[in-house]
Parts: structure tokens; sequence; C-alpha cells
């Protein structure tokens, strides 16, 4: 089954920028990119860091701890961890490149709604 929740605060979010939102249970990672909202997990699919402290540019995210960009308006991988060294050579060896899930928005009523699905 589905659940559609809103999501607190989103009228409050300036363009340009993004905030981590607590939504069903859930840590989601809200970008206002100019009038369009996007939806996605908080936590970067390398090691779990915070993708609200990191850095935005237009829809694509970049973690705070390794660098790892995502495009949040479809989750996808745009660079999987930051440099060339031995360390990141080492990093992309144990972990492949995993997107970060991302979720529908709808407005209803001049409230944002996202979509999350039960048992994920």
């Amino acid at each position: 089954m589905d659940d559609w929740l809103e999501v607190p605060e989103a009228g409050n979010l300036a363009r340009g920028s993004m905030k981590e939102v607590s939504v069903g249970g859930r840590e989601i990672l809200l970008v206002r990119s100019g009038e369009t909202y996007y939806a996605a997990d908080n936590r970067c699919s390398h090691l779990g860091g915070k993708l609200s402290e990191g850095d935005l540019d237009g829809t694509v995210v970049t973690c705070p701890l390794h660098g790892s960009r995502f495009d949040v308006a479809d989750g996808t991988v745009v660079r999987w961890l930051k440099g060339t060294g031995l360390l990141a050579t080492i990093g992309r060896m144990i972990k492949s490149p995993q997107s970060i899930r991302t979720y529908p928005l709808k407005m209803e009523d001049d409230r944002l709604l996202i979509r999350v699905m039960n048992g994920m």
C-alpha cells in the first residue's frame, strides 16, 4: 500500500536550497530547484553521509563525506567518490555505485505531499 503524507515546512524552503525533513519515520532530503520540488533519501548510498549537509547545484547534491554526487530528480549517480588517489580507488573497489531512492511528490490544496512506499 502507498501512503501520501504531507511534507512539513515545505513552503519555507527557498528556491535553490535543500533541507532534511522527517516524513513517516524516514529521513528525507527535500530539494527545491526553481519552482520544482524533489525528494530523496537523505543518506548517501556509499557510507550513509547526510546529503542535506552537502552542497547543491541545481538538482545535483554532493555528499559531504566523500564527494559522491547524485541527481535528486531521478536518484542517478553523477559521480561515485571524489578523487583519483589510492583511498578513492579502494573505496570504488569495496562498493560499486548505487543510486539513491527518490519519492514522488504532488501538490494538493497548497500542500506538498510525498508518497512513501510501505516496506521500503
